[in-house]
């Protein structure tokens, strides 16, 4: 049954409109995005999906196919950071949307709403994202607020960092809102500019897997936290408003200057990982550029190294499908996301992506891991109406 269909035998009439925004998977540049530096994500072909209805009474509706629980009835007017509403369970998600929206000064008069998604969850491909930009999309449309892509995107981080709780950067929302088809998107953190950049696998003959590992370690509980506060006391400490002000070549002289202020041996490692890591979006959009796409591959496996090693947010999973997925041919590989689980991704040649694939899934076999999903990572379109 549509999505279409099933908000109808829900709420029992027609939705005005079905709406799509995908999840992510980052190629280049974690951590950098609070730090006002560079990313490089790209759309999957996996989505959050809204059948969305206007409302005029000052109700919120919401439901999820993939949640086995009740309608969700909500008053747009009693939506807080601080009520029962924010900071908890799914639901958080589109009504904190709808919170940013009207603390934004748009009136939002309520609405019925029927999400599924296909983004895997807990995988660290912005499956929550997905979610706040389709109803941000969806709702702008409806309520013809006439915002742009990016501060759709703004306004859904804002729902994600006050309402949910999640202090994330921008870029999950960005890369939901505002990726095209077929291209990687180079986004600048500080000002929000985009560029499209043509990453056109097929043609070169290549293939980008996700791994996901289907594991997330409680370590992680508090370390996003933990780091955006380190690299906020490293940009104190050496006189600049974010990293991104840190240029490459003065990175030496940067960590010098960190050591004989005596800061904690992590910001050190902190700051050396978001400087490297910004550098490391500029090698890539360069090859890019110049039609060398394999050559991404060795500065994959460089992000992946300062991951593990600099900001220590890898796991012995994500690092197992790293070294297994190098030592059986793939070009490049390096975890994605935020870390302690999650995924990973792997730039192979399409002739060893089956080869490749049976390494890691043998490699999580004989490490008394669960089997890990594999699939590839189309660029995709950003949110959009599908109906």
């Amino acid at each position: 049954m549509s999505v279409a269909a099933q908000f109808s035998e829900l709420y029992g009439y027609e939705p005005a409109g079905v709406w799509a925004a995908p999840g992510r998977v980052n190629l280049i540049g974690e951590y950098t995005d609070f730090n006002e530096g560079f990313v490089m994500p790209l759309a999957l072909p996996h989505t959050a999906v809204a059948a969305v209805a206007k409302r005029t009474d000052g109700v919120l509706r919401l439901h999820s196919a993939d949640i086995d629980a009740p309608i969700t009835e909500l008053r747009v007017d009693e939506l807080t950071p601080l009520s029962k509403y924010g900071q908890g369970g799914w639901a958080a998600y589109p009504a904190g949307v709808v919170w940013a929206l009207r603390d934004a000064g748009h009136e939002i008069t309520g609405a019925d709403i029927h999400l599924a998604s296909t983004v895997p969850t807990g995988a660290g491909l912005s499956s929550s994202a997905a979610l706040e930009v389709v109803t941000a999309y969806a709702l702008n449309e409806l309520f013809a607020l006439g915002l742009d892509r990016p501060r759709l995107a703004v306004l859904a981080q804002r729902a994600e960092n006050v309402f949910v709780g999640v202090p994330c950067g921008v870029m999950d929302q960005m890369a939901s809102a505002c990726s095209t088809e077929g291209h990687a998107l180079h986004l600048d953190c500080r000002d929000l500019s985009t560029r499209q950049v043509p990453f056109d696998l097929a043609a070169q003959g290549l293939e980008l897997l996700v791994v996901d590992t289907r594991v997330k370690h409680e370590l992680g509980d508090g370390a996003y936290a933990e780091r955006r506060a380190g690299c906020e006391e490293g940009a104190r400490v050496l006189g600049v408003s974010h990293l991104r002000d840190v240029a490459y070549d003065e990175l030496d002289a940067a960590l010098a200057t960190l050591e004989q202020a005596q800061v904690d041996e992590k910001v050190v490692r902190y700051v050396r990982h978001i400087v490297t890591d910004d550098h490391r979006v500029e090698q890539v959009i360069a090859l890019l550029d110049a039609g060398d796409v394999r050559s991404i591959g060795p500065v994959l496996g460089q992000g992946h190294r300062s991951l593990r090693d600099d900001l220590r947010i890898s796991c012995p999973e994500l690092d197992l499908v790293v070294d297994t997925a190098t030592a059986a041919g793939a070009i490049g590989a390096r975890m994605t996301g935020g870390g302690f689980g999650g995924s990973a991704i792997v730039l192979v040649e399409n002739a060893d992506a089956d080869a490749v694939t049976k390494s890691v899934l043998a490699a999580f076999e004989a490490a008394g891991y669960a089997a890990p999903r594999v699939f590839p990572a189309v660029p995709s379109a950003g949110a959009r109406r599908e109906s």
